[in-house]
């Protein structure tokens, strides 16, 4: 009778932890679900806003997909809405193969979310200054790329393209997105005028900067792995006067001629670019003669990356 209980009280507990972890995962889906729609809401209005009181009034283009709806429409004068739709399906297509359904269905309704808002909603045009239209608008469409990248969607397909031609002919993505924007600035020199060619330019680099921004945030972070024959007094002064946390790992180091091998610990923690200075003082003050290799990070999510507070 004993093993029954006791076999019923393990099913109940077994019960409960599997009840208690679907409801967490229900919770972060559906967190993650609002928040995708909110930070992809904000950027289709951040782009209709860079597009309508930007762009369009001033007959501007900026590079990828987006650019190129733009050209087409100066061009033959159909809707914007219409050509952002037709020119990006590709792109939704290429995004379904290359990324996953979910990336294709939210950018699909992000890019319709974009035309319908060029046409439901009008921007009042901020000014005709060729310069400020340029920067302005390439750092509002800019920005609401980004934040519908943040979400989980893209408001051009110009990178899903990148990432496509990059598996199939290899080449760096960063590379085939110059290319493509390349030959699109080249065909609005020929087709509109090489002033508008060069100011596209211009609000495709700013555009680029603010997606790069919205992106990888305000923060940039860098790895930092130290091999020093001190490392007990590095980690002390990185864990108690940095504030940071640090992972330790066992190795080897080698050096001279005859290829000498000791064991060492590997110390690595990840600052911000600000700290980077201190952080090098610091570790001259302990062992001149520590080896410090840094590396740039794009994003870090969990453990220690957020200063301690030091009491």
């Amino acid at each position: 009778m004993s093993l029954v209980k006791k076999s019923s009280e393990k099913h109940s507990h077994h019960s409960a932890y599997i009840k208690a972890k679907g409801f967490r995962q229900y919770k972060i889906a559906v967190r993650t679900f609002i928040r995708d729609v909110i930070l992809i809401c904000l950027g289709i209005g951040s782009a209709a806003f860079g597009l309508e009181s930007f762009l369009l009034p001033n007959n501007f283009i900026d590079g990828g997909a987006t650019g190129v709806s733009l050209m087409v429409s100066e061009i033959t004068k159909l809707p914007l809405a219409v050509l952002l739709v037709l020119i990006n399906i590709p792109f939704v297509w290429l995004g379904l193969k290359t990324v996953g359904k979910q990336f294709a269905i939210k950018t699909a309704c992000a890019i319709t979310g974009l035309a319908l808002c060029t046409v439901l909603f009008h921007f009042p045009e901020v000014t005709h200054d060729k310069l400020l239209v340029s920067l302005f608008g390439g750092f509002f469409l800019g920005a609401g790329i980004g934040l519908s990248v943040r979400g989980g969607a893209v408001l051009d397909g110009t990178e899903v393209l990148a990432i496509y031609i990059s598996r199939k002919l290899g080449g760096t993505i960063g590379d085939i997105i110059i290319i493509i924007n390349v030959l699109i600035f080249s065909a609005a020199a020929y087709l509109l005028s090489i002033e508008t060619a060069l100011y596209a330019m211009i609000t495709y680099l700013s555009a680029s900067k603010t997606l790069d921004f919205i992106i990888e945030g305000i923060e940039e972070y860098t790895g930092v792995t130290i091999i020093s024959t001190h490392f007990e007094e590095v980690i002390d002064m990185i864990v108690n006067q940095m504030g940071r946390g640090v992972t330790v790992y066992s190795g080897k180091r080698g050096y001279g001629k005859h290829g000498h091998v000791t064991n060492s610990d590997i110390i690595f923690i990840v600052v911000t670019r600000l700290e980077i200075s201190k952080l090098k003082v610091e570790i001259e003050k302990i062992d001149p003669h520590a080896f410090v290799v840094m590396s740039s990070i794009k994003d870090t999510k969990g453990g220690m990356v957020k200063k301690r507070p030091l009491h």
